[in-house]
């Protein structure tokens, strides 16, 4: 089971180029998102241009990070030993500032840590996603907060 912008899926590890306005292709470990207009797509297509607007190439911080979430988003546990023997970190040492915040989620009884592991609570699944934003370095940390409680 894997998770991706266009939802879960079985076909974890394989390419798809994404066609049609603002649609996001993902391509071994870069992802491209197509131009946000029907006309601009229509003639980089008619011009023989691929219409890609912008891109991103995941270096090996996301690759971690993508592992994480996938695990926690699809089975709702994760084993640290796993990332760590995946990826050649110490996790809790890696991950140090996030588990820090997930001390909060689990206070509010969302998950479950412990020294080798995160469990998400039966009640936490409704939250996956807010708990899954805090391994994401993409997002602002105010960001985090005001969507953990608006969903709340």
């Amino acid at each position: 089971l894997q998770r991706n912008f266009q939802g879960y899926s079985t076909f974890a590890d394989c390419d798809m180029v994404a066609m049609g306005v603002t649609s996001i292709s993902q391509i071994n470990n870069t992802y491209s998102q197509n131009v946000k207009t029907l006309e601009e797509y229509e003639a980089l297509i008619n011009a023989g241009t691929i219409p890609v607007q912008k891109g991103i190439q995941i270096d090996e911080d996301d690759q971690i990070r993508k592992a994480v979430i996938m695990a926690l988003i699809c089975q709702f546990t994760l084993n640290f030993e796993t990332i760590e023997k995946r990826f050649n970190i110490q996790f809790t040492d890696y991950f140090d500032r996030e588990l820090q915040q997930l001390q909060g989620l689990a206070s509010d009884d969302l998950l479950t840590l412990s020294e080798t592991e995160i469990n998400v609570t039966d009640q936490g699944k409704f939250f996956i996603r807010n708990i899954c934003m805090v391994f994401d370095r993409h997002l602002n940390p105010m960001d985090q907060q005001k969507r953990y409680s608006k969903a709340i």
